[in-house]
């Protein structure tokens, strides 16, 4: 593995050599056409965008919700924290949603702040609903993933977040944007604030989408399938891998253990298009889990901590985290959202409430929303074949469809970055 990681950072670094001299006419271009080391590596230093170091990015916290019960193990998720930086005077807000199991300050989150901001629009970062703090504090089942829902919980989170902000901001608009799951999510919002109008968003950005959320979740199971030696060497490989996250963890300033530090930890030290899969599957098996496991204790439905099991202010999910990292997201669809969402499900079948769970379930509503604009990877790796073609087939000249990046890779160019201004403009 080492020799391979080698060679494939040699020619990373011969790459981004070249594009660091390469003239201004190039420099727009997206240089890496593997779309697993695209998604794992992100943008080369020479093409990234020009964004401020630090913007005047505050956290704040909702207040707990009224009638809430939150066991005493979730005792730290208690307040939802969200994250605003304003303008001097009058102008635009818009709202970034993260993406699976990311926080409202993860990387690529704070990134689309710096971009937007720079841009002259008020900001504000919401945490996925997949994060545990979200479970915690602002799921109205505890069970996240039902596209309808979730969509409904963040725009409460919205509204309250305005409520919160008051007259410290003076909002002429508002914009809406999420990347990958928070695309979808976002997509969900915008259809539910075309039937309540509290926001009436001018523009709605969607960055990267899973077509299909239990699509894209079982192709990133598979993608654990190329662990070397096997499923069963799952235990030894993640180890590995813990470590040297572990060792850029120290070194990082991120407080997240999130899936964007896995990727920070194997850009210079790229391995095989196997592993680098099976590296993709660990950096959201780690979101799956904990999601899995928060879940299972707000609910107390026993599908991962035995359901005769109290836990205490002092608990931990280490004892659990052996069990919960063996659950894949298609675990935790089959055998615990299905069951738990079954009797309200309206007597369809297990394969359509999955179906319900996309953006196909929301097309007709997405070709006539012309303020919607689309923008995806040809190549992205969390989209089953051929489902790229629903987005050009569905937005027509509102979708942008680069040929390279992976999943988010090339996210944080500067062609990406302008283009995304001049949408919202």
């Amino acid at each position: 593995m080492r020799n391979v990681a080698r060679e494939a950072a040699s020619v990373l670094s011969v790459i981004v050599i070249a594009l660091a001299i390469a003239s201004d006419a190039h420099a727009a271009e997206y240089p890496i056409s593997d779309p697993y080391l695209a998604t794992v590596v992100g943008t080369p230093k020479a093409l990234l965008a020009d964004v401020p170091d630090r913007i005047p990015l505050r956290t704040r916290k909702l207040g707990v919700y009224a009638g809430r019960k939150i066991p005493k193990a979730l005792w730290y998720g208690t307040r939802l924290e969200y994250s605003f930086a304003r303008q001097k005077g009058r102008a635009p807000l818009i709202f970034t949603i993260a993406g699976t199991g990311a926080y409202h300050n993860s990387p690529k989150n704070v990134f689309l702040q710096k971009v937007f901001f720079q841009a002259g629009y008020h900001v504000v970062g919401i945490t996925s609903p997949t994060h545990p703090k979200f479970v915690i504090a602002a799921s109205g089942t505890g069970v996240p993933g039902h596209m309808r829902q979730d969509a409904e919980d963040i725009y409460l989170v919205m509204e309250k977040i305005m409520a919160d902000l008051g007259r410290r901001v003076d909002v002429s608009e508002f914009y809406l944007t999420g990347y990958s799951l928070g695309a979808t999510n976002a997509a969900y919002v915008a259809q539910l604030d075309s039937e309540r109008g509290r926001f009436n968003f001018s523009k709605v950005l969607l960055i990267n989408p899973p077509l299909s959320v239990y699509n894209s979740i079982s192709r990133l199971d598979r993608m654990l399938q190329n662990i070397p030696g096997g499923i069963d060497n799952f235990g030894p490989f993640f180890d590995a891998v813990m470590r040297q996250v572990s060792a850029a963890y120290k070194k990082s300033s991120t407080v997240e253990f999130s899936a964007e530090l896995i990727f920070d930890a194997f850009k210079e030290n790229a391995p095989s298009d196997e592993e680098l899969a099976a590296l993709i599957g660990i950096a959201f098996r780690l979101s799956s889990a904990g999601m899995a496991y928060t879940s299972d204790v707000m609910t107390d439905f026993g599908f991962i901590k035995p359901d005769n099991v109290r836990l205490t202010k002092s608990t931990t999910m280490s004892r659990d985290m052996p069990v919960a990292m063996r659950v894949g997201f298609t675990d935790y669809f089959h055998e615990y959202f299905w069951p738990f969402n079954e009797a309200d499900a309206g007597g369809v079948s297990r394969a359509e409430f999955a179906r319900q769970q996309s953006l196909w379930a929301i097309q007709g509503y997405l070709i006539g929303a012309r303020h919607i604009g689309v923008f995806h990877n040809h190549d992205d790796v969390i989209l089953e074949p051929g489902e790229i073609d629903f987005f050009a087939e569905t937005f027509d000249n509102r979708a942008t469809i680069y040929p390279h990046g992976g999943h988010l890779g090339n996210m944080e160019t500067r062609k990406h970055a302008a283009d995304m201004v001049e949408f919202f403009k």
